[in-house]
């Protein structure tokens, strides 16, 4: 979450500390460690005729009030010093906030409200909305989790009643030393309401079931769907099963992270509050891969809702098991390498791989490559101009061809000695490209070229593209112009001659 940032203006910086424009002057120069004034960021500010008004970051003030002894009490309150004779602090119950599930606590500076949410802003959030129905429980200070760890335990953003626009860092420990006793934290995938809602102090962590997320309660639907055959479902009820093994495991190293002992000799005043149901962990995943692509690519050619919804899941989470590579688009031109290798296309009715393939956009016409089975579909463009989308294919139909040239044109695309024109293969995650690439490199085109040279069929592995030849690697880092060909002697020229050194 982190700390949101707030600032101050002259003017407020004198109401917070209590001074007038004369007690400001004096500050500067009798505090040498006395915030230096700032500009609030302003990303229209060179648009502005006015000069940038002059600012205070609002959290270094505070943090500098509380270690002043002059304006300690106008400073954030847990930063101030803790008084010796500390009475001991009590737990005051569970309570519902516009930011999630919170517990309060007696202190002997007021009512703690620690409120279980990470997300950005939480303390000011609830601060604010404490402050303004009246702060009714006597609050004095809002803390909110960091979602990071601290030295004493979980880190923690706090907000004042007082100023809740000003948030700072406070520490997990000295809320524990206040509150008299270790704090209850429960990590992130257990932080629910009617959990953190029966939680007492003394109690042991309950043993709670990990919820589904979205994309296992789309699979395990797809998988319950009898309409699929049972390879299908096999595979959705894999992947399935490997997301709840992952969160259980995650939520697991989450506790033991957060609730270590700590950096000192003193453990960390933190108890868990609840811990993950482990009874059927862990679930069976990770079957024999080409089983689980078999029954992808079936799903693929589906045309039901529940097997677009999964396709869109495994595309995020392993796209390797898809029947398909990266996604390419080009513009519609007539007259060039893509405009005959279109011409073979085949109009079908839409797949669910063609609907994930559409993202959201309304294509003007769905196609298939016959020669591939690759997805193909046209549509209107963001700016009104055509474009082609499509899957690259894994391997290309050799049929006893070869690799007869390569041209590049938006992308790499290869012609066979048997008159044919393809897209290059190219893996899921990867893309083709010559030139500087704004950042992409030579060497995965490189790497598929090299493997199509020895075996037109050869399916395409991208994990050490930068194994490529480097007289390969060389030619493709050229400033080839579009729709420059290269033909098969010249890459196996480039081929068996790195480049010299100059």
């Amino acid at each position: 979450m982190g700390v949101s940032s707030s600032y101050l203006s002259r003017a407020e910086v004198q109401q917070l500390l209590g001074v007038n424009a004369f007690g400001m002057w004096r500050l500067v120069r009798k505090y040498d460690r006395f915030p230096e004034p700032t500009e609030r960021p302003d990303r229209l500010a060179a648009f502005r005729d006015k000069e940038p008004e002059e600012v205070w970051d609002g959290t270094q003030v505070y943090r500098w009030a509380a270690g002043t002894p002059e304006f300690a009490h106008r400073g954030a309150v847990l930063l101030r010093s803790l008084p010796e004779d500390l009475a001991p602090g009590r737990w005051a119950g569970y309570k519902d906030t516009l930011r999630g599930p919170a517990q309060d606590w007696h202190t002997a500076l007021g009512v703690i409200r620690l409120v279980h949410c990470d997300d950005r802003k939480t303390a000011t959030d609830v601060a604010t909305a404490t402050a303004k129905s009246g702060n009714p429980d006597g609050v004095v200070t809002v803390c909110a989790l960091y979602g990071d760890m601290g030295f004493h335990g979980p880190a923690l953003v706090a907000a004042d009643i007082a100023h809740p626009g000003i948030e700072y860092e406070a520490d997990w420990g000295d809320v524990a030393t206040l509150a008299g006793q270790d704090l209850p934290w429960w990590p992130d995938l257990l932080r629910l309401p009617q959990v953190i809602r029966e939680w007492q102090p003394g109690a042991p962590a309950a043993v709670v079931e990990v919820p589904a997320n979205d994309n296992e309660k789309i699979l395990r639907q797809a998988a319950s769907n009898e309409a699929f055959d049972v390879t299908s479902r096999v595979a959705v009820t894999d992947m399935a099963n490997s997301i709840r093994n992952n969160r259980i495991d995650n939520t697991a190293h989450e506790i033991d992270i957060f609730c270590k002992d700590g950096y000192h000799e003193k453990p960390n005043p933190v108890v868990v509050g609840a811990v993950p149901d482990t009874t059927h962990h862990p679930l069976p995943c990770d079957g024999e891969r080409q089983e689980l692509k078999a029954g992808w690519r079936k799903l693929a050619l589906s045309s039901h809702p529940d097997a677009v919804a999964a396709l869109e899941v495994a595309v995020g989470r392993d796209p390797d098991l898809l029947p398909f590579g990266a996604v390419t688009e080009i513009p519609v031109r007539s007259g060039t390498i893509s405009d005959r290798w279109t011409r073979r296309l085949t109009m079908v009715d839409p797949t669910a791989a063609h609907a994930v393939l559409a993202h959201g956009d309304k294509p003007e016409a769905f196609f298939i490559d016959p020669l591939t089975d690759m997805p193909v579909l046209r549509t209107p463009g963001n700016d009104g101009k055509p474009q082609w989308r499509f899957y690259a294919p894994l391997s290309l139909p050799a049929g006893g061809a070869e690799l007869a040239s390569v041209v590049l044109h938006h992308t790499v695309w290869v012609t066979t000695s048997d008159g044919h024109v393809h897209p290059a293969p190219c893996t899921p995650t990867e893309h083709l490209w010559w030139g500087d690439g704004w950042g992409d490199r030579p060497s995965e085109a490189a790497a598929v070229v090299n493997t199509l040279l020895d075996d037109l069929g050869a399916t395409v592995n991208l994990r050490e593209h930068y194994k490529a030849p480097t007289g390969l690697t060389a030619l493709f880092n050229e400033e080839h112009e579009h729709g420059a060909e290269l033909t098969r002697a010249a890459l196996l020229h480039a081929r068996m001659t790195p480049p010299r050194a100059r």
